[in-house]
Order: C-alpha cells, then structure tokens, then sequence
C-alpha cells in the first residue's frame, strides 16, 4: 500500500474504506451485511488499508457502530475519520456530537473530524470554535472539510488558527472539478483531498452501457446511468478497456489509479465484498505511463454528459418506464 506524503500522527493510505453503505437500506445489502461489513474492514486491514471513513448521518449512527465493532483492538492503529452533519454546528452542538460519534465508534479520540457540508448560514467560525475545543482536549486529532470551495476551505483554515488537513470532495475521471483548485492547493499547502464517489456510482467501471443499465434506486437517480449518458460515455469506457488490458487490471482499478497519480488525493471507495476491497487496494500500486495518463485525460475531458436541469426530464421519463 502507498500512502499520502504529508505528515501526520498516523500514516494516511491512498486508498481507504468509504462506510457509507453500512446500515443503510437504500443499497439493498440486506439484514446480513454486518457480517459482510466485518470481513470487508478485516481485509482492508489486512491489505494496508489505514483510513476508515464513515460519518454520523450514514444509516443513522448505525455505520459508525458497525465500523468501531470491526475494528476492533485495531480502532488504534488506523486513522478513524467520521463527520458531523451541520444542523447547526455551533460549538457546543460540534463538541456533543463528537462525544456521540467516539461513543458510537467505541474510541477515545476521533482522528479526522469532518464538517460534512458548508452550512449556508453559520459560519465556520463557530464550527471551528467547537473544533478547537475538541483538539485542545484530544477528542479530536485533526479537523476536516467536506464539500468545501477552496476558498471556504482557507476561511475555515483562518477560524481554527490550524491547518484543516483534508477537504472530502466528489472527485472522478467524471467529475473533475477539484483538479481546478483544490488539488493545486493540497499540494502546494501539504493537504489532503479525499476522493469520494470515485468511481462516479459503478459508471467508470464499464458494467453498464445503455442496452445494460443499472438496478437500484440509488443509481437510477444519477443521471450518469441515463441511457443517453451511457452512450456518450462509450469512448471513456474504451480508453479505460485499453490501458486496463495493459495492465492486467479491472477499468475501476485505472479510474482509481488515475485520481492517486496525485501524490495528495486519497480515493475512498466502497466495497460491497472482500473481493471488491481487494481490487481497490491494488489499485494503488498501478502507476501509469504519461501516455495512458494523456489518453484517459483526454476521453474524460471528452465525455460530456447530460446533467443539471437538462437531465430532470429524462430522469423523470425514465422511472415511468419502469
């Protein structure tokens, strides 16, 4: 395994283990998942894997218990990132739900705490009023971001006094938008982006195409998985077919291995299996030559899908057919 080159208490893999699905019904796991839940966090230690990312929203707490219990004696070795959900993330209400979300976890201290989303209203200065708080009393190792702008990121920077070491943010070969600003600045400030939805839901992993959609009422509401989406995308599918060949990889694992060729971004996907956790963790050791790196760079700029407020109709057109 390979790990972010920024200093920190623990080592930061470059792939971790996003937990967003343990608990939750709407992927359709079933009763039995926390069995499965077990064995995926088990395997991920066991390949190298050091960042565990989960949050207080994701199934209600019920994540946050699923992934402490699996865990284990190891909660102690690995950087344990969870989130508050920003209601109202004044001091005091940061401070108690980060007593909640140890207690839930079953750890002394939270390694990264993340603000989940940029409250429209209040502003980070309270927010990170209460995450000083939790530092200074060592609840809370470092603080985190998610879904930030870069320039919202620094002001939270400026409020804690402190640096917020990573900004959680949608990133894949589909959705670029954090190579525009956000990667440049973790570089050049030793910060961390962490990728979620790397895989943009399944859509780079070249399973689906518009004769095969995907099931699930999570995917038939990205409008990716659009069929005219899915067609668009066929040249980007291609491209990672080809350099995947040349590897002996899966096109997941290239689409992984494109956002890690940047030494601060850290890819969180999850895994449904331990078979899935296995190939995400190789992933990490593929380095790709200039010219693949050119090549996917240029199908993705490419892909131009349907999206936004052009893509309401057709979502909406698309579950009355089913």
């Amino acid at each position: 395994m390979r790990f972010v080159p920024v200093d920190t208490a623990k080592p930061i893999s470059k792939i971790g283990l996003g937990t967003w699905q343990f608990g939750s019904r709407e992927w359709g796991y079933g009763p039995d998942y926390e069995r499965r839940a077990s064995e995926i966090v088990r395997r991920a230690l066991d390949l190298g894997v050091t960042l565990f990312d989960t949050a207080e929203v994701y199934g209600f707490g019920r994540s946050e218990r699923i992934l402490g219990a699996a865990l284990g004696p190891d909660r102690g070795r690995v950087v344990v990132a969870t989130k508050i959900f920003p209601v109202l993330p004044v001091a005091p209400v940061v401070q108690q739900r980060a007593v909640a979300s140890a207690a839930r976890l079953g750890v002394a201290g939270i390694d990264l705490y993340q603000v989940h989303q940029p409250n429209p209203v209040v502003a980070d200065t309270t927010t990170m009023r209460g995450m000083r708080a939790l530092q200074d009393v060592g609840l809370v190792g470092e603080v985190g971001c998610s879904n930030y702008s870069l320039r919202r990121w620094r002001f939270a920077e400026a409020a804690l006094g402190r640096r917020v070491l990573s900004n959680q943010v949608r990133y894949s070969m589909v959705d670029r938008g954090p190579e525009e600003d956000l990667i440049p600045y973790a570089e050049q400030a030793g910060r961390i982006v962490i990728a979620y939805s790397p895989l943009a839901q399944g859509f780079l992993s070249g399973r689906y195409d518009a004769g095969n959609p995907p099931g699930g009422a999570v995917r038939r509401a990205n409008p990716y998985f659009l069929p005219e989406n899915l067609a668009r995308g066929t040249d980007l599918i291609a491209t990672l077919r080809e350099v995947a060949a040349a590897h002996d990889a899966t096109p997941s694992q290239i689409a992984l291995a494109y956002l890690l060729r940047h030494p601060n971004v850290v890819a969180i996907p999850g895994a449904s299996g331990v078979e899935q956790v296995e190939r995400n963790a190789a992933a990490a050791e593929i380095d790709l030559a200039d010219d693949e790196y050119a090549a996917l760079r240029t199908a993705a700029h490419a892909f131009r899908p349907v999206t936004g407020l052009a893509a309401v109709p057709k979502l909406i057109r698309a579950r009355t057919r089913r």
